[in-house]
């Protein structure tokens, strides 16, 4: 097996930003910033959520969202109310003249 055509394997010290929970466990990506834990020094990568934080590990119905994502989504795609009303009355109005054709 080729040396140069694989990256290097190492243990990465991954910190969850929304609740400062800490693991390390192995990657191939290469952080730049450094933080000792448990006595070692390891390249730090910081992730947004983790097993500490995800409402699936934690069994909390709320979410924790550091980063605005759902409210962008939401402001994104909602449609007012009025707006989803006005398609059934056309529609309705449509089918009441076919069916006056019809006659």
């Amino acid at each position: 097996m080729k040396k140069q055509g694989h990256p290097a394997y190492q243990d990465i010290l991954f910190v969850d930003s929304s609740t400062g929970f800490k693991f390390v466990c192995g990657s191939t990506l290469q952080p730049k910033d450094k933080e000792t834990f448990e006595g070692k020094e390891y390249p730090v990568l910081r992730v947004s959520t983790s097993s500490a934080s995800h409402p699936f590990w934690t069994k909390s119905n709320q979410f924790i969202d550091s980063e605005g994502r759902v409210d962008k989504f939401m402001k994104r795609y909602k449609k007012p109310a009025a707006a989803a009303i006005e398609p059934l009355e056309v529609a309705e109005e449509e089918s009441k003249e076919k069916k006056k054709k019809k006659k």
